[in-house]
């Protein structure tokens, strides 16, 4: 029987007992992984990006170094008014309490990042939200996806089992596979307007 995607009353609870329940801001592992996450995107700068589940904002502050505008939602509103409030100094950010993938925001975007997400999604659920992201991401735009790794009784699944689902996703080609015992970070692309598989870093920039 397929488990149903994590109730908001968990995560509303998980945001009245602490601000940043994840401790988010003061891990290191947490922000050794934002940084790799910001690391590995292949384009110095970016148009419009998306970051649903964005928490307390820790990731959408190092995404906005990074992008003209970026777009972050949750779907708790404490965590949307710690994220607004943590990114108040970025004027290109914006944030907004959005239940996806009904929920999904008009336009189309050239980077979308998926941290931490995914595994709190049962599997139709899932498939609707993958199949929102791609028709959201322009040709060529880029795809990352974050999650832990490990077995956790609130997870539907794992960071591997994220990964196998985005594989295989049509229109998406891959361009990074980070995987550490903790955690998978996966970089990907959408084919061109063509359909046909986007150029390299290093042929974009003339090196090959």
């Amino acid at each position: 029987m397929t488990r149903p995607r994590t109730p908001a009353t968990y995560f509303d609870a998980m945001y009245r007992d602490a601000e940043d329940p994840w401790s988010l801001a003061e891990r290191w592992y947490e922000r050794r992984k934002y940084d790799l996450t910001v690391a590995a995107l292949p384009r110095p700068r970016y148009r419009r990006a998306f970051e649903p589940g964005c928490s307390v904002g820790e990731l959408t502050r190092r995404l906005a170094g990074r992008c003209d505008a970026v777009l972050a939602c949750d779907r708790v509103e404490a965590a949307v008014e710690t994220a607004r409030r943590r990114t108040a100094g970025l004027p290109n950010v914006s944030v907004h309490r959005l239940l996806l993938p009904e929920e999904w925001p008009e336009g189309s975007f050239d980077l979308i990042v998926l941290s931490e997400l995914l595994y709190y999604l049962d599997d139709a659920t899932l498939d609707a939200f993958l199949r929102r992201t791609v028709s959201a991401l322009e040709p060529e735009g880029t795809l990352v996806t974050v999650h832990w790794n490990h077995e956790v009784a609130d997870h539907l699944t794992t960071g591997d089992g994220i990964a196998r689902r985005v594989g295989a996703q049509p229109g998406l080609v891959p361009l990074a596979d980070h995987r550490e015992p903790d955690f998978v970070l996966q970089v990907h692309q959408k084919t061109t307007a063509g359909g046909h598989r986007p150029a390299g870093v290093a042929a974009r920039e003339g090196l090959a």
